[in-house]
């Protein structure tokens, strides 16, 4: 047995009879997910306004923190990621669509870049099935490319779709597991 197969062996008898529980939620995170696909637009505006509040909130923390440190020389740095924090929740939360166009720009890039650095990282070091890493970033390069060619328009159902294409093979897979566990306990 690999070291790999031992780790999974672990703890397999604990979760085997919980087969149905990880069938159910992968079926509900798939749900989830083309819920996200089909109201993507909806999807991108709440995942933007979770990201605001939860900024809104890590201001408040960072804030009092400061003051904790309020001898410190760094008391000045801790207030300043705190009105930072606090900035960023609420121009997201007051303007959910132009924060989505900022960050699907910023994924843009991310995908461009990214997609850039596998193709030359793969064809210097030419390992073992390179061409998938290829392939790879070629496909990033092209949907940051598609980004930026639709921006700001992509913005508006981008960050939804993606979530739920997410959640569709998220959950797809623990249904996946959830049968692998099946088929282990008539074994």
């Amino acid at each position: 047995m690999t070291k790999i197969s031992n780790v999974f062996a672990t703890g397999i008898e604990e979760i085997r009879k919980s087969w149905g529980w990880f069938l159910l939620f992968g079926i509900l995170l798939t749900i989830l997910g083309m819920v996200c696909v089909i109201k993507s637009q909806t999807a991108t505006t709440f995942s933007i306004l979770a990201l605001g509040w939860v900024l809104a909130m890590s201001s408040v923390v960072w804030f009092v923190n400061s003051f904790y440190a309020l001898s410190w020389p760094g008391f000045f740095l801790y207030l300043l990621n705190a009105i930072i924090r606090g900035v960023t929740g609420y121009l997201l939360i007051s303007h959910p669509d132009a924060g989505a166009a900022g960050v699907t720009m910023v994924l843009a890039v991310l995908f461009f870049v990214g997609g850039m650095f596998r193709i030359a990282g793969a064809s210097a070091i030419r390992f073992p099935y390179w061409g998938w890493t290829v392939f790879s970033g070629l496909a990033s390069i092209l949907l940051g490319v598609f980004l930026l060619t639709t921006w700001p328009a992509a913005s508006a159902y981008f960050i939804g779709l993606a979530i739920g294409i997410d959640l569709i093979l998220d959950g797809s897979s623990l249904a996946g597991f959830a049968g692998g566990l099946r088929n282990l306990l008539e074994a």
